[in-house]
């Protein structure tokens, strides 16, 4: 690491065609020529208030940093991954690199968060103005045929979360105009067999990826690390990422258990390593604790959205007199039908042991996201916990 020699600055990011604003920075950030930035939503000022208090811009920051960008807190307070100009140019073009070279790119994701950045950092990286969707009163796939006929060639671009591409599938001008884009990349949360399934039968081709903000964003597509970087999976089925992607470490956390192998970043992610293939099982400390069993929620959802009248499903824990914990299921019904806890814990019990089973059910009509695209299951068990 270099010395400390400068500050970290608040990089105000808008939604919409402001957030081209941005862009300048961005360019210094990428080069090492500016000062580190810690981007922030514009408008948000209880957010921009919460980022502030833990990751102190104004105080000193290591001059090899270029942005802190903020995690998305499932413990509720934030934490800055430190990422270095060389860690985001390496991302940008090991990415071009895996899906057929430098493009035009179409924003459809919040811009401070990393998945958004790196869509700004890879349009930079190419010499290409990215074509940006207006999300500040939400995605609207309604604007995506547009927006996809302003992107310039030969390859062009874009980055969605799962719940995004879902919306789209349901909207045949927005389908058919992801169609005609070279990749678009999935990431945020898992993406469900059937929309996957669906996508590519439409002509969409989907690039599934997994990463982080400690990685730079998606590190692994479709299960095949990028150029340099490094997977491996310990004794308790942990994973681990390196490679020149990684962050420095958090902001303020100099010993945060995360980072304590030098060259590794531990997640809190479990999988296994199949051939080439990284497969991700679901996160640890998102396992359920049930009847002295453990069930991992991502691996129950897998199972139940392939149910017919299941067009989404969020499983999580609420507390167990018996049981210690009691698996429940939040489900988003496919039209009007709504499907019965008897026939879903049938329909997992199918493929998994039975206490993988639900024994309560919820109908929504939207499942709760923390950051882009990730459903929230802390508020789910607040919710319907009695």
């Amino acid at each position: 690491m270099g010395r400390v020699s400068s500050v970290l600055q608040t990089l105000t990011v808008a939604t919409g065609p402001a957030v081209a604003d941005v862009l300048p920075a961005l360019q210094r950030a990428l080069a090492g020529d500016g000062p580190a930035l810690l981007p922030v939503p514009a408008g948000d000022d209880r957010e921009i208030a919460r980022l502030s208090d833990a990751l102190r811009p104004g105080e000193p920051i290591d001059d090899e940093v270029a942005l802190v960008v903020a995690t998305s807190g499932t413990t509720g307070v934030p934490k800055g991954a430190q990422l270095s100009a060389a860690a985001l140019r390496a991302s940008g073009t090991a990415t071009h690199d895996r899906i057929g070279g430098p493009g035009s790119w179409l924003l459809t994701l919040p811009a401070h968060h990393i998945a958004g950045l790196q869509v700004l950092a890879r349009a930079v990286l190419a010499g290409t103005d990215p074509v940006i969707v207006d999300i500040g009163v939400g995605f609207d796939p309604a604007a995506l045929p547009g927006a996809v006929a302003r992107m310039s060639g030969p390859r062009r671009y874009s980055s969605m979360v799962p719940t995004q591409l879902i919306k789209a599938l349901d909207h045949p001008e927005a389908t058919a105009a992801l169609a005609d884009l070279d990749a678009v990349l999935l990431g945020g949360a898992a993406t469900p067999a059937p929309v996957l399934a669906r996508a590519r039968a439409a002509g969409i081709t989907v690039v599934r990826t997994y990463g982080m903000s400690e990685t730079c964003g998606g590190c692994v597509y479709d299960g095949v690390a990028l150029s340099g970087v490094r997977v491996r999976v310990d004794a308790d089925s942990r994973v681990l990422l390196g490679g020149p992607v990684l962050a420095s470490g958090y902001r303020g956390l100099p010993d945060h258990p995360a980072f304590a192998e030098p060259g590794w970043f531990r997640t809190d992610d479990a999988g296994f390593v199949e051939g080439e293939v990284l497969r991700i099982l679901g996160r640890l400390d998102e396992a359920i604790s049930t009847g002295g069993l453990t069930v991992v929620p991502q691996v129950v959802e897998a199972a139940l959205v392939t149910h017919p009248d299941v067009a989404e499903v969020a499983v999580f824990a609420v507390p167990d007199d018996r049981l210690g914990q009691r698996v429940v299921a939040a489900v988003v019904p496919v039209g009007v039908t709504a499907p019965s806890l008897e026939s879903l814990r049938e329909h997992v019990i199918r493929t998994l042991d039975p206490t993988a089973a639900p024994r309560e059910l919820h109908l929504l009509d939207a499942l709760p996201l923390r950051g882009p695209g990730k459903v929230d299951r802390r508020d789910l068990t607040a919710r319907f916990t009695r």
